[in-house]
């Protein structure tokens, strides 16, 4: 089983744009959905896209991609930024980058354990 890249793109961005405001992965998830099937992409089981997208939170969170965003940043304790480590994984992971499907493909060689801190600090000092 992999990870939904997509997805994870999408918050991660969310995550950047979210000064003052609360951040909203289930909204997230439901916009890319939205925009996927616009884009003539099979449609997605939106209630269980929705639920990944909250575990996903949780995740980048505990794995320290993510971590609370500061009050003097526009925090209100329901918002985020990114640390160095999210920074990497966007970075490996933007679609909006031409021909960086590869990075995605060396993530999922490691399946679910590919956002634990040990062996994605691993896959991105190989990476750079």
């Amino acid at each position: 089983m992999n990870y939904n890249w997509d997805l994870i793109e999408r918050l991660l961005h969310e995550v950047q744009n979210s000064a003052e405001q609360r951040f909203a992965p289930r909204v997230y998830a439901e916009e890319l959905a939205t925009e996927s099937a616009q884009a003539g992409h099979p449609e997605h089981d939106l209630d269980a896209l929705k639920a990944e997208a909250t575990r996903y939170e949780a995740q980048l969170l505990k794995a320290g991609f993510i971590t609370p965003r500061p009050e003097s940043e526009g925090g209100n304790g329901e918002n985020f930024v990114l640390t160095d480590r999210g920074l990497q994984l966007l970075s490996m992971i933007d679609s909006s980058f031409p021909g960086e499907q590869h990075p995605r493909e060396v993530l999922d060689s490691y399946g679910l354990a590919a956002l634990t801190p040990e062996v994605f600090d691993k896959i991105a000092v190989e990476a750079v």
